[in-house]
């Protein structure tokens, strides 16, 4: 009980000295607080008053620095208000002088209008006294002529339009004469200009071509063994082969340009490779039209470009091409075809129209001379047709079609491309007619030919002492191949006029081809 007793004591002890301990230290603690609460409050007093001073220093400041930028604005203001002032009050000086000048003339032209009025009033006066004489004058006419106002008036207007028209007829008939001179003198100088300007070679063309041989050892092998190279060459192409004792040359001769090409070409591959017979005729034959082909189309293109003509379709340009192989009149046809649209570039300059289409239907006016098959044809109307059919300008298509008068002309171009086209066919040796009579009549002979069925090809050949026809195994046999010779032979009776005979040859060879594998 003791021990419980002084155990409860003992802890109460325990307990009261344990509060009295925390109490004096929460005392102490509380204590400094308060002292460190007072030391920063002092130090924030310090440092507002610190911020406070600085704060009305910058304001002060800024105060001073507007002050001194009003002060400059208000000197600038006054300033510019004292110029506006001055310039006021000039101006108003001004329009006191002003002012003052005009009353001046006010009292000027009131002067003036007195003085106006005075001389209207006079012309009044005097305008009635002259109306008063010439009624007096003018009945004193009209007892004395017999004729009144309205009949004497008529009489005058009368004679005057009869001598008014009397001479503006022989005005306008002046002027219409110099105008006819003017215009003659014009196209004169127009014409001798552009002739200048274009550098015309002679363009008459032969029939023959002339190929070169490295010896005359290969006009044996030319031949052949009886003739057999020769004749295979000629049946071939088309052309007459001519050798004689003339050292190392042979002569081809052919009135048709494009196949006397092919055929030189076709010969001096030969030549130069060596073999010749029959078989590798035919075959260089071939690589030689194709080739040919290609040529005739980089002769076109070469010829538009020069000229500065585009957007020409292809089948045209290849026909442009082959009036490199065309003559007419011993004229070659493409030289005369670029030296009309030379001209016709040059005379539309000088006109001041379109110098690339007149150019354009000068190059395609004879056109269809450069297309096949067509010797009978009228070449204005069928080159005409063709250019309507690639979509070619109306102005063009008109110049090809109406370039002899065939056609009504219907655009200035077709007139320019007339004149440069007698200009340049007429020229000084420029054409050849007797030549031209030839090269219709071989044609004249070939068309006479090819009309028969079952003719593949025709060649008129020796200068049109012998025609040679191609048939057609598959629809001619012997006997109907001499029927074709006869009815050929007659018809070129009926048609043709020619001195001696002309020979019909008709050739019917037949191959079979068959393959081993």
């Amino acid at each position: 009980m003791l021990i419980a007793l002084a155990l409860v004591i003992g802890i109460v002890l325990g307990g009261a000295g344990i509060f009295l301990y925390l109490k004096s230290t929460s005392n102490k603690t509380l204590l400094n607080a308060q002292q460190q609460a007072t030391a920063i409050l002092a130090d924030s007093q310090k440092e507002v008053e610190s911020l406070k001073k600085e704060k009305l220093f910058e304001a002060e400041e800024e105060i001073f620095e507007l002050k001194q930028k009003l002060e400059l604005e208000y000197e600038k203001r006054r300033d510019g208000l004292k110029d506006t002032e001055k310039s006021l009050d000039q101006k108003e000086l001004e329009i006191d002088r002003k002012a003052e000048i005009v009353s001046k003339k006010e009292i000027e032209l009131l002067k003036l209008e007195d003085q106006l009025r005075g001389e209207q009033r006079e012309l009044r006066e005097k305008s009635t006294e002259l109306a008063q004489k010439l009624n007096e004058q003018t009945q004193k006419l009209e007892e004395i002529s017999g004729l009144n106002r309205e009949q004497a008036r008529e009489l005058i207007v009368s004679e005057m339009r009869a001598a008014a028209e009397e001479e503006g007829q022989r005005v306008a008939h002046t002027i219409l004469e110099q105008s006819r001179l003017e215009a003659r003198r014009k196209a004169q100088e127009i014409i001798i200009q552009a002739i200048q300007q274009i550098a015309a070679q002679q363009s008459v063309e032969a029939t023959v071509s002339v190929v070169e041989l490295p010896n005359d050892d290969m006009k044996g092998r030319i031949i052949g063994r009886e003739g057999r190279n020769i004749r295979a060459f000629e049946l071939t192409t088309g052309v007459d082969v001519i050798i004689d004792d003339t050292p190392d040359i042979v002569v081809l001769s052919s009135y048709n340009s494009y196949r006397r090409e092919i055929a030189k070409r076709c010969l001096e591959k030969l030549i130069h490779d060596g073999r010749i017979h029959p078989a590798r005729i035919e075959e260089v034959k071939e690589k030689t039209e194709e080739e040919m082909k290609e040529s005739v189309r980089e002769i076109g293109e070469q010829t538009l470009l020069e000229l500065g003509i585009h957007g020409v379709a292809p089948e045209l340009t290849e026909i442009v091409g082959k009036l490199q192989y065309r003559t007419s009149y011993g004229q070659n046809v493409l030289a005369h075809s670029v030296e009309v649209a030379h001209l016709c570039g040059i005379i539309a300059a000088e006109l001041g129209i379109d110098a690339r289409l007149a150019r354009r239907a000068g190059i395609m006016h004879d056109i269809g001379k450069g297309l096949d098959n067509h010797a009978d044809a009228n070449h204005a109307k069928l080159g005409a047709d063709w250019l309507r059919k690639y979509n070619e300008h109306e102005y063009v298509v008109n110049a090809a079609e109406a370039h002899h008068n065939e056609r009504d002309v219907t655009n200035v171009y077709t007139i320019i491309v007339m004149a440069c086209d007698e200009i340049s066919a007429n020229r000084p040796g420029a054409r050849r007619e007797s030549l031209e009579s030839f090269i219709k009549r071989m044609e004249q002979l070939e068309n006479i030919a090819a009309e028969f069925t079952g003719v593949q090809r025709a060649y008129a050949i020796q200068a049109g002492r012998e025609i040679r026809v191609i048939a057609d195994t598959s629809h001619l046999d012997d006997a109907k191949a001499r029927e074709l010779a006869r009815n050929i032979a007659k018809q070129i009776q009926l048609q043709v006029e020619f001195p001696g005979q002309i020979k019909v040859t008709v050739i019917r060879e037949f191959r079979a081809y068959n393959f081993a594998t």
